[in-house]
């Protein structure tokens, strides 16, 4: 018989996330574009193995409430989609501050909740740069893991990647990059949708979409590439 899961409160997850914690381990992070600030340096397997078996919505409240890296991330992965509200996708979305929080949130929790293709819409929008993020890495994520979507729902996706094309911030250009290319990898017909975009916003020419459409084209045309 497993053993039951230990019951433990945000403040006591915390204590055992700092006896994880590495030093060393941020400065690679920080590298990589994570931000240090109130960051323990925990790996993403240690962060997934407290999460295992643990489902509450109010210990994900209070993990995020204490505004540590790697607690917001371990909210993520213990939370309840069912229980998520726009109002909390709104709140935990202006919170970011580094894209790996933006996107574990997206592609281990958001995209999970019935909300998660009108904030997609919406946050495509925004001005801030990890909530706009937010909008593209959750395209991406319902591309990745809605199986049964309908193309339908990927299209309506395709004139936001265009409007927002040119916007030249690191963390925006990737993601915009990263939606067209999981879209396009779902099937022959939005393969072609997606190649049909990136030209569309190859022809813009500003040096953002120049990226992005290189970079998805040199994916979706590449021969015998298989979809996934």
């Amino acid at each position: 018989m497993r053993k039951p899961v230990e019951t433990l409160t945000a403040a006591q997850l915390v204590e055992k996330l700092k006896g994880l914690g590495k030093p060393e381990y941020v400065e690679g992070m920080v590298r990589f574009g994570i931000s240090a600030n109130k960051t323990l340096g925990v790996s993403i397997p240690n962060l997934r193995g407290l999460a295992r078996g643990r489902r509450d919505h109010q210990l994900a409240l209070d993990l995020w409430a204490t505004g540590i890296h790697e607690a917001r991330i371990l909210a993520a992965f213990v939370e309840d989609p069912a229980q998520v509200t726009p109002d909390q996708m709104d709140t935990w979305a202006a919170d970011f501050d580094s894209w790996d929080v933006c996107d574990q949130a997206c592609i281990s929790l958001f995209d999970k909740t019935p909300h998660a293709v009108k904030k997609a819409l919406e946050w495509s929008g925004r001005q801030e740069e990890f909530a706009k993020r937010a909008g593209f890495a959750m395209m991406a994520a319902l591309a990745w893991h809605d199986k049964q979507g309908s193309d339908e729902k990927f299209l309506q996706f395709l004139p936001l990647i265009i409007r927002e094309s040119s916007d030249g911030r690191n963390f925006v250009k990737k993601a915009v990059n990263w939606a067209l290319r999981q879209i396009g990898k779902r099937n022959p017909v939005l393969r072609q949708a997606a190649i049909k975009t990136a030209q569309e916003i190859q022809a813009l020419g500003t040096p953002a979409g120049r990226w992005i459409a290189a970079d998805a084209l040199r994916e979706l045309t590449k021969t015998g590439k298989t979809l996934k």
